[in-house]
Formats: structure tokens, sequence, C-alpha cells
């Protein structure tokens, strides 16, 4: 999708979002109740599906009439692509909440810290996403056959996370940590929310900017998942870029929300890897049998669906399962 509005939009959305969120509701450090993280989860869910009616009014609906209007092919709908990467994002984006848990629990972020963390670790995201998004879109029109060894990485990675457990996390052997602790002096405690701090006139690292760096590396491992799915969906620039800033934008008031619900959504893991298994044999389809974009939101979305109804099924089961053992003991 080409024309400057539309990224001016999204530019001036987004900026005008970040301000109000560290210069007005979190300008002091606080730890963060799971009301007022419900709340902004709500706002970014919100703005990112008022987003996708700005993509659906104006500009599929002029490129549609356009198109009719010339006699040519439709376009696939721009909004339906949107909302698919931006669901497949936000899903896996939940999962990924259990590492910043392992992360906050290895270094001792204090609670009314994280969120800092969090803030700069996704703008440093927001970069990371770029490069990697565009230049996956400009192999892809370069080589095509990328679009099949992407394929095959996605479906590799669906068994991988089926079959992985949840303890393979370890800060302790990220690169990016070892190498700071080896050429940064490192202060013994937490400065308040402070990344740097001066003694003596020199520059000291605390703790906090050791669990940025962990947390900023972490990402280029999410993006492993994440960038060859929304490219399995759209090869659309605009919408893939945006889709995933909105996705991960929100992860931060989801954090709080639902990091302490995760050992209720048992069978999310699997559904993110029926996604991604789904999204990796859509890339691998010949041109002829191509799925359709409205296809895949219904089969991503039917997916996500389940496998939360089943999670809230099991752990009303063992919850019940559990009350009637302790009342059998008694």
């Amino acid at each position: 999708m080409e024309g400057w509005l539309p990224w001016t939009i999204f530019g001036v959305l987004v900026l005008g979002m970040m301000v109000l969120d560290l210069g007005v509701f979190h300008r002091k450090a606080h730890e963060v109740t799971v009301k007022e993280a419900l709340g902004w989860t709500a706002v970014w869910v919100a703005i990112g599906l008022a987003f996708a009616g700005y993509i659906r009014f104006f500009i599929d609906a002029p490129a549609i009439e356009a198109a009719r209007a010339s006699g040519a092919v439709l376009p696939e709908p721009l909004w339906v692509s949107y909302i698919t990467c931006w669901l497949t994002e936000y899903a896996l984006s939940v999962d990924n909440i259990f590492v910043f848990l392992v992360i906050f629990t290895y270094f001792g972020v204090p609670a009314d810290s994280r969120h800092r963390v969090l803030f700069w670790g996704i703008l440093g995201a927001m970069v990371m996403r770029a490069v990697f998004l565009v230049s996956g879109v400009a192999l892809i029109e370069r080589f095509h056959w990328t679009v099949y060894v992407l394929g095959a990485i996605l479906i590799l990675t669906a068994g991988k996370l089926l079959f992985s457990g949840d303890d393979e996390m370890e800060p302790e052997k990220n690169l990016v940590l070892r190498l700071a602790k080896r050429f940064l002096p490192v202060t013994d405690s937490y400065e308040g929310s402070r990344f740097f701090v001066v003694r003596e006139g020199r520059k000291y690292a605390t703790p906090l900017f050791l669990a940025l760096l962990v947390v900023e590396s972490t990402d280029v491992l999410f993006a492993v998942d994440s960038v060859p799915a929304a490219l399995g969906i759209s090869q659309d620039t605009f919408v893939l870029y945006t889709s995933n800033i909105f996705a991960i934008l929100g992860l931060r008031s989801l954090f709080f929300a639902v990091a302490g619900l995760l050992k209720y959504l048992h069978y999310l893991k699997h559904g993110l890897s029926a996604i991604l298994a789904f999204v990796g044999v859509k890339m691998l389809l010949p041109e002829e049998h191509k799925i359709p974009v409205q296809i895949a939101l219904g089969v991503v979305g039917g997916i996500l669906v389940l496998a939360i109804v089943a999670s809230v099924v099991r752990a009303w089961l063992v919850k019940d399962k559990d009350e009637d053992g302790k009342g059998a003991s008694s």
C-alpha cells in the first residue's frame, strides 16, 4: 500500500498514545493494578479494532470502488488481513508473557518498575519489527522461494512450541546479558526506576538496565515465529507493521492483567501451535490453491476461541475435582 497519509495517521496515533501513557498516566513509577491494566488493555484493543475500521472505509473502499469502475479483479480486503495479523500477534504475545515473568523474577524487578522496562522494551521491539518485516517483504519479492522456507520454519516452530516446556527460559544464559556483565560496571542494587547512575564520576548500569537488555534481546526470539506468521498472512508492509505494533503495544497492559491467569490457559500453547502450523501450510500451498484471507481469519479466530474455551472448561473441572477431594478428606 502506498501513500503517506495512512502512515502519518498511524504514527500520530501511536506517538500520542505513548506520550499519554508514559508522560501522564505513568509519569510516576507505581505498581500497576489489575483494574488499571484491564482498562488499558481495553483501550489498546479498541484502538486496534478502530484502526481496522479506518483501513476498511478509507483504504479498502476506495480501492474496491476503483477496481469495479475499471473492471479489474477486486483486491483482497486489507482490513481482514490486518485483523488476522493483529489477532495472531496478540495471541503469540500472550504466550510470551510467561517469559517476561521469568525475566522479572530472575532479576527481582520491583513491581513499580516493571511498566518502565516493558515500555522501553517495546520501543526497541517496534524498531526491530520494522527491520524484520521490511526485510522479509523485500526478500519474498526478490526471491519468492523464501515463502516456502518461512512456511517450513513455521511448521517446525509449531512442533517445537507444542512439545516445549515452560521451564526452558534461562536468563542467565542470555548472550547479551553475559556480555553486558563483562563490559559494563553494574550496581549491586536497584536505584529506583533508573537504568543508569553516576558514582564518583563514573556511570554505572543498574540491574533494571540488565533486565531491559534481556527483554530486548528476547524479542528477537519472539520475532522468529511472529514475523514469519505475519508474512504468511500478508505481504503488505502497512498491514504487517501496524497490526504488529498495535498488538505489542497492548502487551504491556495485558501482562499486568493476565500474568496471574496464565496457569488457567492450559491449551493456549496448543492453539498457538495449531495457528503457526496452519499459516505455515498456507504459505506452502501453490498459488492456485491459495487460502483467502477471510477463511484464514475464521480459522485463526476459531482456533483461539476453541483453545480458550477448552482451557476454561479444564480449569473448571480441575477446580471441582480439587474441591470434591477436599470435601472427601474432611
